[in-house]
């Protein structure tokens, strides 16, 4: 099932709230070509969690392919976190992940949202940048664990 489409006359970006078979695959390839899980992590029913735990879920397509996503994990009142942006290679560099981003904020600007943050990947803060993001100086980014 999805929910509050947004075209861009290349793709479309649908918000995802109980993917099918396919847009699990599609989330599953999408996860595994950015290089975020291992060989023998595709669980659908992690997948679906993680659809169902995030505020957000936005999923882009054309050709009927999956070919980009996005998330936004919130406490639903105050504060976000987008994580999770990728596109397809064949995607990169056309616009597509900016779309994707934008229809987050949208999104959580409009579910009223206010504060909206990202731990950007090395070497993808300027991409941020041109979205509006900056870099939080008095801040670190921290994860538990060492690796």
């Amino acid at each position: 099932m999805s929910q509050n489409l947004t075209a861009n006359g290349r793709a479309q970006i649908v918000f995802l709230t109980d993917p099918t078979d396919a847009e699990i695959g599609g989330i599953i390839a999408l996860y595994k070509e950015a290089g975020w899980w291992a060989p023998g992590t595709d669980n659908e029913e992690l997948v679906r969690l993680l659809v169902a735990g995030s505020h957000c879920f936005a999923a882009a397509f054309s050709g009927g392919r999956m070919v980009g996503m996005g998330r936004a994990v919130s406490d639903r009142v105050s504060d976000a976190y987008i994580q999770d942006v990728t596109v397809t290679a064949a995607e990169r560099g056309r616009g597509l992940a900016s779309e994707i981003v934008s229809a987050l904020v949208d999104r959580l600007k409009g579910d009223g949202v206010a504060w909206i943050a990202l731990v950007a990947e090395r070497g993808t803060s300027r991409f941020y940048t041109r979205l509006g993001f900056s870099p939080m100086p008095e801040s670190v980014a921290m994860k538990l664990g060492s690796g």
